[in-house]
């Protein structure tokens, strides 16, 4: 491959999990890598200081178009950040805003899209962004959900939780890969490997299931409670909160579940979230 490797999901679906098993994969270290070293091994696409790389001067208070305009080189100078292909974490929908591609697939050389049952993902982007659930649930059945301007970060655009899957995986693609939460976590073996034969890696059994406990969710959690996570909302307690699939039986009313699945019904059925 050569470009950019998108690693793509809605918020709070698997995204850094994801990114340690691949750098713990890669690395293959004696230790598990520090999370708070993930950042030196995938790119964040909306990082400030990418965006002002490019515009040669500050960017806080430019327009949404002003923006858009910069992303395509942004990305260009992702392909340049290494002598070869570079991952690249991103929440963006695979949409266009002002007429701009969030994702230029001039510079794409594949994606994986890891996506997670809604319900789960109310219960934690809940807690990761500082709300009540039916904040989170308002914000995943939201057309039009974006974020603002942040220190950090530029804005991102997300849709519906739905609208954000089917941008991705409606046209399927040799170069994309798609991976849920859950089987990462109920089948991690046949899981993670598939994701190294994607990548085109060829590696030991015992290498795999070597980055697999290295990059578990124990591990992370561990490590955020010693180090902190430098990734991890102001708005939260911790980044790693649970690591579990089917919370939502327990934690959501009856009428918090039928407004995420009167909304998503076909996607879930789709990825096979029974309710």
């Amino acid at each position: 491959m050569g470009g950019i490797i998108w690693l793509a999901s809605y918020p709070k679906s698997g995204n850094t999990w994801m990114r340690a098993f691949l750098h713990n994969l890669l690395q293959n270290p004696p230790q598990p890598v520090p999370i708070n070293e993930l950042m030196r091994f995938t790119l964040g696409d909306t990082l400030v200081e990418w965006y002002e790389k490019v515009a040669g001067r500050p960017v806080a208070g430019l327009t949404d178009e002003e923006l858009a305009a910069l992303r395509p080189k942004v990305h260009a100078l992702f392909t340049r950040a290494s002598p070869d292909s570079v991952f690249v974490k991103t929440h963006m929908a695979l949409e266009s805003v002002c007429g701009v591609p969030l994702i230029t697939m001039d510079y794409t050389a594949g994606a994986i899209y890891i996506l997670r049952d809604p319900r789960d993902v109310a219960l934690s982007a809940a807690a990761h962004f500082g709300t009540d659930v039916d904040g989170a649930i308002a914000l995943m059945n939201n057309p039009v959900a974006r974020t603002g301007f942040e220190t950090i970060n530029v804005p991102q655009y997300y849709g519906t939780w739905s609208q954000h899957v089917r941008s991705w995986t409606t046209q399927r693609h040799e170069r994309l890969l798609i991976v849920r939460y859950e089987d990462m976590l109920e089948k991690p073996f046949p899981t993670f490997a598939k994701v190294a034969h994607f990548l085109g890696l060829k590696p030991e059994r015992e290498r795999i299931n070597k980055a697999v406990r290295f990059s578990s969710f124990r591990e992370m959690q561990r490590q955020e409670a010693r180090d902190g996570f430098i990734e991890r909302s102001v708005s939260s307690k911790a980044f790693f909160r649970a690591g579990v699939a089917g919370q939502w039986r327990e934690a959501l009313s009856k009428d918090q579940i039928a407004r995420l699945v009167d909304v998503h019904r076909d996607v879930m059925q789709e990825f096979d979230y029974r309710f």
